[in-house]
C-alpha cells in the first residue's frame, strides 16, 4: 500500500491530545495540503484561520455550547450542558475553515480542503478531528461577532474547524466499513 492510501486508511478522528504545540513547519505542510485541494472552477474559495490562543478557543467553545443547548437534538443539548465537554478536545491548534459566499460551491470546496488537511496531518502522525459543532455558533452569529474575533475576511463564511495536535493515545483500528456501498455498471 502506498503512503497516501495508507494515510487515508489509517486516519482517525483524534480526541485526546498531548499538551505540546505542533511544530510550525508541520502546520505549514498541513495548510499547504489544504490550499492544493480541488475546487469548482479553481476558485480556491477557502480561507483558513489558525487559532493557537486558548482564550479564544475557550470563548468559541463556550459560545458554541450555548447554541448547542438550543438545538432540537437531545444529544446536542446534553453535550452543550456538559461543563467538562470541550468541542476542541483541548487540542493546541484549531483551523477554522471559511468559504467565499459568492463562490459556486464553497462548502464543497472547503470540505475538499479540510479532507486534504486531515490526511496531511495523519501522514505527519499528527492527530486531527473535523469539528462540525462550530457550525451551530456561526449560523447564529447574525452580527458577525465571532467572524470578526477570528479575523475572517469580509465576504467569507466560517463553516467548521479542524483540531490539530500530537496524539496522546494510539489509534484504534478502523471499524468495519459498511457493506454494499459500491455498484458497477460495466461495458457490455
Amino acid at each position: 500500500m502506498n503512503d497516501i492510501i495508507k494515510a487515508i486508511v489509517n486516519r482517525r478522528s483524534v480526541r485526546t491530545y498531548s499538551p505540546g504545540q505542533i511544530k510550525d513547519d508541520e502546520l505549514e505542510l498541513i495548510l499547504q495540503a489544504g490550499l492544493f485541494a480541488p475546487s469548482a472552477h479553481n476558485e480556491q474559495s477557502w480561507h483558513f484561520t489558525v487559532v493557537q490562543d486558548k482564550e479564544v478557543m475557550n470563548k468559541l467553545n463556550s459560545a458554541t455550547k450555548q447554541e448547542m443547548r438550543k438545538q432540537e437534538s437531545e444529544k446536542l443539548r446534553q453535550y452543550g450542558q456538559d461543563e467538562n465537554f470541550d468541542i476542541f478536545y483541548d487540542a493546541p491548534t484549531i483551523v477554522v475553515v471559511s468559504g467565499k459566499k459568492t463562490a459556486i460551491v464553497p462548502n464543497i470546496d472547503c470540505a475538499a480542503a479540510t479532507q486534504n488537511m486531515l490526511i496531511a496531518a495523519e501522514s505527519l502522525n499528527i492527530g486531527s478531528c473535523w469539528i462540525g459543532l462550530l457550525a451551530h455558533l456561526f449560523r447564529s452569529d447574525e452580527k458577525g461577532e465571532y467572524s470578526r474575533m477570528l479575523g475572517v475576511t469580509e465576504g467569507f463564511e466560517p463553516y467548521y474547524a479542524i483540531t490539530l495536535g500530537y496524539k496522546a493515545i494510539e489509534d484504534k483500528p478502523a471499524p468495519p466499513r459498511r457493506e454494499n456501498t459500491v455498484n458497477y455498471i460495466k461495458a457490455k
